[in-house]
């Protein structure tokens, strides 16, 4: 019933054997020097790139977010060294050279005080940048902070944060600005507080999603194993990796911060008189545009292209920072 297993050649286990029982015996050439091509064969030839290299390499592609970024620094500099060097000053007045139009003396003119309209302009864009930066970097802070501990601590503490968070996001921000301009003093300091109270909503949603998103991650179950505290692991182990989006909201934020001041200005409950900025240069013009309409140019170009500028640098941004932008 059973076949008989047919045995093995005999020439077949006799090299089995012979295998088992051989002696390996190194030669010269197994040690033989390699040469310099052989060493580089696996090497990696690809650059190392920190990532924020990696981004800047990415953004200089985008031609778009470099002419904004360009126009953005002359900008800048422009509006802080004009004023500085200028012969002018902002509040200066000269009746004898009311409402002059552009000559080398005055570039852009005078308005009807005989004020020069180039330093005006310069110290108009220098006060909405100043406002627009503080309130970004303000409303940054307190942000992530809120948007950080409500999405790390979660359950309770997250569903009252986020109740609050409604609330003031519910309120129109203009409302809230208006309100608060009309009940304290008018100024600077004032709009930036304003718009303090109402920008910060926006960056705590980002930080809050991200935060939810990365809390349970390997990194972050490490460190916490290894004994890390809550506000370790909040803003040295999962802020890093969630700055790329930050940024990007902090840039959008910046050009509807010194439009809303621009509009605050502009019907007289910005910055006061004899300061200016850019939404009162545009209301002053506004008033001498059937008899002077140059004056209401510069200010709206140079809104203009600070608006274009931040809006071109922040898409920009945002496809840099993105690691699913990426181009593989």
């Amino acid at each position: 019933m059973f076949k008989k297993k047919k045995e093995a050649a005999p020439t077949l286990v006799a090299a089995e054997s012979a295998a088992k029982t051989a002696v390996f015996e190194p030669t010269p050439e197994m040690f033989e020097k390699l040469d310099e091509s052989s060493k580089n064969a696996e090497k990696i030839a690809y650059e190392s790139k920190t990532y924020f290299k990696d981004a800047w390499e990415r953004f200089k592609q985008n031609k778009l977010a470099m002419v904004g970024l360009i126009f953005l620094a002359i900008m800048i500099m422009l509006c802080i060294f004009v004023p500085l060097f200028s012969p002018y000053t902002y509040d200066g007045q000269d009746l004898a050279h009311m409402n002059e139009m552009s000559s080398l003396a005055h570039p852009m003119g005078t308005d009807y005080l005989g004020r020069d309209l180039l330093v005006r302009v310069m110290m108009g864009g220098r006060s909405s940048l100043v406002v627009g930066f503080a309130a970004a970097a303000i409303s940054l802070v307190i942000g992530v902070t809120y948007g950080g501990i409500a999405g790390y601590c979660g359950g309770k503490v997250d569903m009252v944060m986020q109740r609050i968070q409604e609330v003031a996001n519910g309120i129109p921000r203009l409302v809230i600005v208006t309100l608060l301009l009309l009940v304290l003093q008018p100024g600077m300091v004032t709009i930036i507080f304003a718009l303090m109270l109402t920008e910060w909503v926006g960056m705590s949603r980002i930080a809050r999603a991200e935060m939810l998103k990365l809390k349970e991650q390997e990194f972050v179950l490490a460190s916490r194993t290894l004994g890390a505290g809550s506000f370790f692991i909040i803003f040295r182990e999962v802020l890093p990796n969630i700055i790329g989006p930050i940024i990007t909201q902090v840039m959008f934020s910046i050009p509807t911060a010194i439009f809303t001041e621009a509009f605050l200005s502009f019907v007289g409950l910005g910055i006061p008189v004899p300061q200016c900025s850019l939404g009162s240069l545009i209301s002053e013009g506004f008033n001498s545009f059937t008899t002077h309409p140059y004056q209401i140019i510069p200010p709206i170009v140079v809104m203009a292209l600070l608006m274009l500028s931040f809006n071109l640098v922040a898409d920009g941004l945002r496809e840099a920072l993105d690691p699913k932008m990426k181009e593989m």
